[in-house]
């Protein structure tokens, strides 16, 4: 199978862009950024977290599970889990990444243990400290007073233990419970067509009540990206990355893929790696994710042939080796050169803001 024949003609290729209309007013993107990020000499880069999030520990956990699976099917002994049915509308692999968040039923649950946890320990910490002040500087009965404190601490930390504890309860037994999808996913960037899809829930403003989902889909070439930045409660400074359509308008947030922070450089990073995922002239991003899927994409394949590259190269990693490329990958985000770099979709695009 050649490479063309596998790919769609709308898939891109940092050297086939082609010439493209005037770019039009884009006065409603200035609402939300202010800095256009060029095209271009992207670096083999990515948010630290897309490399964190799958060690090679995890690898072999998953090749182990995958394969006693494989036996427990062959011998006809297999139970599906409770939750193995459930379309999640996330993927990540050599072909497409589409997005998706958990249903709010999920998310419901998953506060319910995260805040309880949290508000647990901020108020017995809290509690501790007030009740050896009062211990030290009031002249009472000391049992009595500590009886009288522990009384009223129980009673204030009962409500987030409580919430802690059945939280975690629904998560580890009853995964049914909160583990349900969306409606549907949010986008999808496609390194084999070279699309860009917003999924659309609404119409004209209004959610569609006939549980279609719309879709708004163009070349991927034709968006640029945007740094957002904005205040959150306390005034610092949260830039998010954002990809808006040079005609229409179709805009993706990133920042529930990468939460938003004071720092440009992982939104750069994000960028550049966006850029290589769907650059079919070049191998996919040398992730722990992809690379079960390295064979699978025509280019990512015949590169690896070329330079003999480990098929199990991040699965047989030691730990030692990934936390330092773990570390390597921090800096080399910390010294990316983004606002350095010419814009190369310039040469194909009259700009107009």
């Amino acid at each position: 199978m050649s490479n063309r024949s596998y790919y769609a003609k709308t898939a891109y290729g940092a050297t086939e862009v082609p010439q493209q209309e005037r770019s039009t007013e884009r006065s409603w993107i200035m609402r939300f950024a202010k800095v256009r990020l060029p095209w271009g000499n992207a670096d083999e880069v990515t948010p630290v977290s897309f490399v964190e999030d799958y060690s090679p520990r995890d690898l072999r956990n998953q090749e182990q599970l995958k394969r006693e699976r494989e036996e427990q099917i062959a011998k006809g002994i297999y139970t599906p889990s409770p939750f193995e049915h459930i379309d999640l509308q996330t993927r990540d692999d050599h072909e497409c990444f589409r997005y998706a968040l958990l249903s709010k039923a999920s998310h419901f649950w998953i506060h319910l243990y995260s805040i309880g946890r949290f508000v647990f320990w901020l108020l017995l910490f809290v509690l501790f400290i007030t009740s050896c002040m009062i211990l030290i500087n009031v002249d009472e009965d000391p049992q009595e007073l500590a009886t009288n404190l522990l009384k009223i601490s129980s009673v204030v930390l009962v409500f987030p233990l409580a919430s802690w504890a059945i939280g975690k309860l629904v998560i580890d037994k009853f995964p049914n419970l909160w583990i349900k999808p969306s409606r549907g996913p949010i986008w999808e960037i496609n390194r084999r067509t070279g699309l860009v899809t917003v999924f659309d829930y609404k119409n004209n403003g209004e959610y569609k009540k006939n549980g279609t989902i719309g879709e708004l889909t163009a070349p991927f070439y034709e968006f640029d990206a945007y740094i957002a930045t904005s205040p959150d409660s306390q005034g610092m400074p949260l830039n998010v990355l954002y990809l808006a359509h040079r005609y229409r308008n179709i805009m993706i947030n990133f920042g529930a893929l990468l939460c938003p922070g004071p720092d440009f450089q992982p939104p750069c990073a994000l960028w550049d790696f966006i850029q290589n995922y769907m650059n079919v002239s070049r191998p996919l991003p040398d992730l722990p994710q992809y690379e079960e899927y390295r064979h699978l994409d025509p280019t990512t394949a015949e590169y690896d042939r070329l330079t003999g590259r480990n098929p199990r190269y991040w699965i047989d990693m030691d730990d030692a080796t990934f936390k330092q490329i773990v570390n390597d990958m921090h800096q080399r985000v910390e010294d990316i050169d983004t606002f350095e770099r010419p814009n190369l979709m310039a040469g194909y695009v009259t700009y107009v803001d």
